[in-house]
């Protein structure tokens, strides 16, 4: 039985509109345009999967004026980019997105507090392992999953994974926000990626890109400065303009909307109702530039995921903890400069103790919790460790020149005190076993992992070693808590040493950053007395009054639990 359905398009300043569609013979349907902006047309249709899109009156000036042109709905769930058209499901006399079933929402997952973060990128994270030209898609990843829960891994941040322009990308210039990217799979495929990793006690973080969009954005077609800056936002600031800047200082007085908010306010409702999201890393903060939007939209993905736990964090390049709770308006920033301070000290070229506290020690920097920076050493945008180090032997070389296990034992520390330090720690996949491939030179150049490296035995060993500290970070308190005390440093020897604490539990970690091994390497004043165990070697050593002595290799950390 057919069923009136309503196909509306916001477009306040267009003159004239039609709907178009493979149920008219994509003859026009007249919309009338209502005094709140809106066109709006009733189709009777029944349930089936039809694609339509609307034919328009452009504002944009790229265009002759009241051009007639053709635009995908901005508000289209699902896309066909080669046809250019929306694609509209109707079940049950309604418009739906898939009849995907959820399975596992009442799973209890980890708080923020406990997040152990692994970015992921879709495309190269799996697929093509043989076929070169094939990239990863959704069902791959979900046979990955069992592997990062045995890493531990309880967070997972997706680069966009929004509908952008072409099957390979990175996906930071969006073209459709309603739309998940076809080329890794269906709605139905993200949907259950996203119940599989909820099974396993992992949250899912989206990369969202509210910055700006690609030039193809339907809105962009529509009427481009409406929606959009007419110049660039920052013009004294021209190498990182990535697209054309959404307004959020336009108010349209007479709608009493301010366009862009509520755009981007109804995006994330969308994907926090419809996807089920945990978080979400704000893109490009630093140019998007406006705390006040930015509040309204974290509130409103928070209070769309009640009762679960979210987490909105930024993007910020230089970090800064002015836009982060409780004066912020996010709960987080990533913290590039945690991994600015700690590759030159464990590369041996320097060591500064003031500078390795600030960032071991986010407050120092005025953050007012460990919430509130996410640590990494890698990014999608930053070299792999390894590659910062250098490469191993046959597989060429680059960066400072530090190789094989020099180069695994210096990795080891930078994972001791990523997983150590306050924050929420963060891994750009395939940091954990030592993926040394060179970071992507653009957008559209496929790096996929190269899961091989697991049957060597550095790699494996690597791989080992973050399973161990990502275990003894969830499973301790202290290392979740908003303790950090640092206790003895030597500029001669190039030790320091620190303590997390949280009521009973202690962890201490003793760094040290020198070329030469240590043998009883005396630390006076020791956290207390007893015995303590070393937590990635497997041996207990003793605490005396007079402190303790302990056998320590050049750049590496010793980790010692409380017993």
């Amino acid at each position: 039985m057919a069923t009136s359905i309503e196909f509306y398009l916001f477009a306040p300043r267009n003159q004239k509109a039609a709907l178009i569609g493979s149920f008219s013979e994509w003859q026009e349907i007249p919309m009338e345009k209502g005094n709140d902006g809106f066109f709006r047309t009733q189709v009777e249709l029944e349930d089936d999967i039809y694609q339509y899109k609307f034919r328009i009156q452009t504002k944009s000036p790229q265009f002759y004026p009241e051009q007639w042109i053709d635009v995908i709905d901005p508000y289209a769930t699902e896309v066909n980019e080669k046809l250019k058209v929306g694609v509209v499901r109707i079940k049950n006399g309604k418009k739906i997105v898939d009849t995907y079933v959820w399975q596992h929402d009442n799973i209890k997952l980890p708080n923020n507090n406990e997040l152990v973060i692994y970015e992921m990128h879709v495309a190269d994270f799996t697929g093509g392992e043989v076929d070169s030209d094939q990239h990863g898609k959704y069902v791959d990843a979900i046979e990955k999953l069992d592997y990062l829960h045995e890493l531990g891994i309880n967070a997972i941040e997706l680069m966009p994974v929004n509908e952008h322009f072409g099957d390979y990308n990175w996906g930071y210039e969006v073209c459709h926000y309603f739309a998940t990217e076809s080329s890794y799979g269906t709605t139905e495929d993200l949907k259950r990626f996203i119940d599989e990793c909820h099974a396993r006690g992992i949250r899912v973080l989206l990369d969202g890109i509210f910055n700006h969009t690609d030039e193809k954005c339907p809105l962009m077609l529509i009427d481009r400065n409406y929606w959009y800056y007419e110049y660039m936002h920052y013009p004294e600031d021209p190498g990182n303009y990535w697209g054309p800047e959404f307004n959020y200082d336009n108010y349209d007085e007479k709608l009493n909307v301010k366009p862009a908010w509520k755009y981007v306010g109804d995006i994330i409702r969308f994907w926090v109702q419809e996807y089920h999201i945990d978080g979400i890393r704000f893109d490009a903060v630093r140019q998007l530039a406006n705390y006040e939007f930015l509040d309204f939209v974290a509130k409103q993905a928070k209070k769309s995921a009640i009762p679960k736990q979210f987490y909105n964090v930024a993007e910020h390049i230089p970090d800064t903890s002015k836009v982060t709770t409780p004066l912020g308006p996010l709960d987080a920033c990533w913290h590039e400069s945690f991994r600015y301070f700690v590759i030159p000290h464990i590369c041996g070229e320097m060591f500064e103790p003031e500078k390795l506290k600030e960032v071991l020690d986010p407050r120092k920097q005025g953050y007012e919790a460990s919430i509130n920076v996410v640590n990494y050493l890698a990014s999608h945008d930053r070299e792999h460790l390894l590659r910062e180090l250098g490469v191993r032997l046959g597989r060429g070389s680059a960066g400072r020149g530090i190789f094989d296990e020099d180069a695994f034992r210096r990795a080891k520390l930078g994972a001791a005190l990523l997983l150590t330090a306050m924050g929420i720690p963060m891994l750009w996949m395939g940091e954990e076993f030592g993926e040394d491939k060179r970071k992507s030179e653009t957008v559209t150049q496929p790096q996929k992992l190269t899961w091989s490296l697991l049957e060597k035995d550095h790699n494996r060993d690597l791989f080992e070693y973050y399973k161990k500290l990502i275990a003894l970070r969830k499973k301790n308190s202290a290392l979740q808590s908003e303790n950090i005390e640092f206790f003895h440093e030597n500029l001669d020897e190039k030790v320091l040493a620190y303590v997390r604490s949280q009521e009973d539990s202690r962890v201490v970690v003793i760094a040290n950053f020198s070329e030469q091994n240590k043998s009883g390497y005396h630390i006076p004043d020791f956290p207390c007395p007893g015995t303590w165990h070393e937590w990635t070697d497997n041996y207990n050593v003793e605490a005396g009054k007079d402190g303790i002595r302990i056998d320590i290799e050049s750049f590496q950390a010793k980790i010692l639990v409380q017993q």
